[in-house]
């Protein structure tokens, strides 16, 4: 049998009381929306009191990073090399780092979900790893680098508030 391309069963953020903020599987390893969410509750049980690691829980192999509020997951197959996976849930973290100035928790996620997304999927397309470098993803999703950039004619309301909220803020603090 060939390598196997699908090196990703899935990426999942969950917040410190178990519930799912951003979940997207990749294989039909957990068939039904009942299954999935028995997962996370068993992940986040053996997982919420650590920092940054490693277990196999149910066959799986998951990498696994804490901040603030929220849990950050990249799954794989029990067989599948650690260090794509770690090097996978870095990105992820970054990227989402990036997007979010730094400001990695629950309510700065929900209130740039779109984004969040987006960068997930710039991250991996069906289990498939598309990119190592988190520059790159924020580069894709913000083509120009920072929100203030995009006209206020092709942003969201969300996204006009936002940055009308982050001027209002800095020029306060001046």
């Amino acid at each position: 049998m060939g390598p196997d391309l699908l090196a990703i069963k899935g990426l999942c953020i969950l917040d410190n009381d178990g519930k799912r903020v951003l979940a997207k599987y990749y294989d039909d390893h957990f068939p039904t929306l009942k299954d999935k969410l028995d997962f996370e509750a068993n992940l986040f049980k053996k997982t919420n009191q650590t920092e940054y690691e490693i277990i196999v829980i149910q066959g799986l192999t998951v990498v696994y990073k804490s901040s603030v509020d929220l849990l950050f997951y990249v799954i794989g197959s029990h067989d599948e090399n650690e260090l794509l996976l770690s090097d996978t849930l870095q990105t992820f973290y970054d990227t989402i780092s990036t997007i979010l100035r730094k400001n990695v928790e629950k309510k700065a996620i929900f209130d740039k979900i779109e984004y969040v997304i987006l960068a997930a999927d710039e991250l991996v397309e069906g289990g498939v790893v598309l990119e190592s470098e988190a520059e790159s993803i924020t580069s894709r999703v913000f083509p120009s680098g920072k929100l203030e950039d995009i006209p206020i004619s092709e942003q969201t309301m969300s996204q006009v508030l936002q940055t009308a909220q982050d001027r209002f803020k800095w020029s306060m603090l001046r």
